[in-house]
């Protein structure tokens, strides 16, 4: 533990304007002397006895000359090395608006030279990175900005965000020992510098700035850019962890005197207000006997409780701005870092066991406890010796007896299994001796008889482990086949809803009845018939048949059966490869498990054994774990690029085929309607030259059979009723029709407009259809 108080600094803004008197001495080191001339205003007479001369004490005043690489060398330098060490540390600058608090911190735009001290620092924590490669690091940064008493998040990737309102919020959470968690504020890992950067390069583009009297570009919020470290050495069991807050405060304004108003007015009482909170909390911290510190007045403070009066190494920085209008706020300021220099904070190194290699140690004590435990209680373990086991003890054992030394001992750990084969052995050994037969084939055959039963217990586990392969292997495949059944019942389901479709497109009809007065032996007698005509599913064979014959012969017939195969081949090699990558990854994630294992072992020796050379050296074994691995993961990348070139050129050809169904089914509608219409014109043509006798049928003509007489009622009325589905081309009258040449004035009719154009254009393609196969057999 380490009590110091918060070192203070002062530096002076250079100015072109009418500098007030004031003198710098940093020559009775280790603290500087900055006096304030404040000149008597004539105004209030000869009689003033107002103070003129201010005297504070600094640690170091830095004057207008001052350059940003001696700020960072005196100031922020140490504090990153107690950072390294293992301690938290805190660089905040305080000052009113416009004094050169965000120069300091976070530099200028302009030139290298004016970088502040958080990209200087950041350079010098990777610098001592690389120099110290026995020491293993790993950073982590944040960015909080407090604007108007709300937490935002300014690192944050998730968030394109094009005003302050758009960050996530971040709310401050205590737990049970007063510990400040933020929670939403991001941890972003910096591997190296230029992330690092890059990441402060994002939190300052978020900032919120405006423009007031005081500054052009003034900081209207308060930001903590903070640093989290860990640090490990290898073969030790402990981290050591630190964080470095570096504060840009928000400048103070006096609304009286800048004329202040609207949003900016705002942004200037929260402003002033947080950082009352924070005078107060350092007044507190200052007064001996004051038992309450208000650190949750503001957020401010909350955040920053363990840099004031906490486990921290604090340094303050005071930025002056001395010119004559400013010189009362300078003063204030100064007076505010004296009132700081009073705390005393109490910096504890953080150190902290490794979890992963405390377990490994906890492990590898429980298996020593064990043994112990195993040799004092007698129990035996269940497997057997191997036989090389049992032919390292048989030399032991020879050992042992040949050699000369009466106070020799053979260790044999806390195994009761090998004990006893080595008492086993002794004996035979005394009784050979005894007899004076005892020989080394006689301890073979015993060391075999004891083997017996040890071989047949291996080969009995590997057996066991030979069935639980092929198990596991039988449970994969029967998924795969799952899978694939699965694939198969969709896949068919989508074929009958496909033909399905078709059907109830082509065969659309109107059931119609027609009453009509058939004529005995004369035409003007009456009598009530009803004619019966076939519903529209009757029509659907003969469409059905009719658009088969379409598709042999389309154009795109052999396109389409091309591309079905080449789908068909493609999709089998994007299962295989898809099987190359399960394995692959497989490989990749097995590979990694046995390099974890490794690494874990590795550190476990050498906690236990004190080796510190242990994570130095290189290890083959994770040499060549690594090897395998990068080759794994070329292959899966090789693999899933082939798989994903394969997969659009699947979903191409599928196009196509939707492409090329949709086309024909509508080629053959339109290929129906046309011989729908030629047969509706030639009937009508037909109409024209007959004439229709007084109260017959439209539907009948003289000379020409009615529907009911070709087709008789029975085939026509009872059976296709009852059986709507049956088969009405395959009887011997359609075929007779269908094979003789019929006009269009000799086809039956129903009575129904729609129904007779349906017919006559199926007997037109059907004729069409029997021409064209006469034409191919000549």
């Amino acid at each position: 533990m380490v009590k110091q108080t918060i070192q203070i600094y002062a530096r002076i803004k250079p100015t072109k304007k009418n500098a007030a008197v004031y003198s710098v001495n940093n020559e009775q080191p280790p603290s500087g002397a900055l006096e304030l001339v404040v000149p008597k205003d004539m105004a209030d007479g000869f009689v003033n006895n107002k103070r003129e001369c201010f005297d504070f004490r600094f640690q170091k005043v830095f004057d207008q000359a001052s350059k940003q690489e001696e700020i960072f060398e005196h100031i922020a330098k140490p504090v990153a090395d107690s950072v390294l060490s293992g301690y938290n540390g805190t660089i905040f600058a305080y000052g009113q608006t416009g004094s050169g608090k965000t120069f300091t911190i976070t530099g200028g735009a302009e030139r290298y030279s004016d970088r502040g001290i958080i990209p200087r620092t950041l350079s010098y924590l990777y610098e001592c990175f690389t120099q110290d490669s026995s020491t293993m690091y790993s950073t982590h940064v944040s960015y909080l900005e407090i604007y108007n008493e709300m937490g935002y998040d300014l690192l944050d990737s998730r968030h394109e965000a094009s005003r302050l309102e758009d960050l996530p919020k971040v709310m401050i959470m205590e737990d049970t020992e007063q510990n400040i968690h933020l929670r939403n504020l991001s941890l972003q890992q910096s591997a190296n510098e230029e992330e690092a950067l890059n990441l402060l390069f994002l939190g300052d583009t978020n900032r919120m700035i405006a423009e007031t009297p005081m500054n052009q570009a003034s900081t209207r919020s308060h930001c903590i850019f903070t640093v989290h470290l860990c640090r490990r050495e290898p073969g030790s069991a402990t981290l050591r962890r630190s964080k470095l807050h570096l504060v840009d405060l928000a400048g103070s304004d006096r609304a009286s005197k800048t004329g202040l108003n609207g949003q900016l007015l705002t942004e200037a009482k929260y402003i002033n207000l947080s950082l009352h909170y924070l005078e107060q909390v350092i007044i507190a911290l200052s007064e001996r006997n004051r038992c309450h510190i208000p650190y949750r007045n503001s957020m401010l403070t909350s955040v920053l409780r363990d840099s004031l009066g906490g486990n921290c190494k604090t340094t303050m920085i005071a930025t002056l701005a001395i010119d004559q209008r400013n010189l009362y706020e300078s003063i204030s300021t100064c007076r505010f870092a004296q009132r700081v220099a009073i705390i005393k904070n109490e910096a504890m190194l953080n150190e902290e066991l490794d979890p992963a290699l405390l377990i490994a140690r906890l492990k590898q004590e429980v298996q020593c406890l064990k043994e112990e435990l195993t040799m004092l209680t007698g129990e035996e373990r269940d497997d057997q010796l191997t036989v090389e086991e049992m032919n390292k003890l048989e030399e032991s054992v020879k050992a042992f007896v040949d050699d000369p030394d009466p106070g020799v001992t053979m260790t044999l750990g806390p195994d009761m299994r090998k004990i006893h084969h080595c008492f086993r052995l002794l004996k035979t050994m005394i009784l050979g001796n005894r007899s004076g037969k005892c020989s080394n084939h006689d301890i073979q055959e015993t060391a075999a008889a004891a083997a017996i039963p040890e071989e047949k217990d291996i080969h009995e586990h590997q057996t066991t482990e030979d069935v639980n392969k092929l198990k596991e292997l039988l449970q994969q495949r029967d998924h795969e086949i799952s899978v694939l059944v699965k694939i198969l019942k969709k896949e068919k389901k989508r074929a009958n809803d496909a033909t399905m479709q078709l059907a109830r497109i082509s065969d659309v009809q109107n059931t119609a009845k027609t009453d009509a007065k058939p004529g005995n032996d004369d035409p003007a007698s009456t009598g009530p018939v009803q004619y019966t005509t076939r519903a529209g599913p009757q029509l659907s064979i003969g469409k059905q048949e009719a658009f088969e014959s379409f598709v042999a012969d389309h154009e795109d017939h052999h396109v389409i059966e091309d591309n079905k195969s080449l789908l068909k081949q493609r999709s089998a090699e994007a299962k295989k490869l898809g099987e190359q990558l399960h394995e692959a990854k497989q490989k990749i994630n097995e590979f990694k498990k046995q390099l974890e294992v490794r690494r874990r072992q590795r550190a476990a020796y050498g906690v236990i054994g004190n080796h510190k050379d242990v994570g130095v050296e290189v290890d083959p074994v994770e040499e060549n774990l690594r090897e395998h691995i990068e080759q794994e993961k070329k292959i899966y990348k090789s693999t899933a690029c082939h798989l994903k070139a394969l997969r659009t050129e699947i979903e191409h050809l599928q196009l196509l085929l939707e492409r090329a169904k949709v086309k024909l089914h509508k080629d053959f509608q339109k290929w129906w309607n046309e011989e729908a219409s030629n047969v509706q014109e030639s009937k009508d043509e037909a109409r024209g030259h007959t004439k229709i006798p007084h109260g017959a049928s439209p539907s009948s003509s003289p000379g020409t059979p009615d529907f009911e007489t070709l087709l008789p009622k029975p085939a026509w009325s009872n059976t296709l009723q009852e059986e709507p589905a049956a088969d009405f081309s395959s009887s011997p009258e359609w075929k007779a029709l269908s094979k003789s040449s019929l006009s269009p004035s000799s086809i039956p009719r129903t009575g129904d407009k729609q129904t007779d154009a349906d017919i006559l254009a199926f007997i037109r393609a059907r004729q069409n259809l029997l021409n064209r196969a006469g034409s191919l057999q000549n």
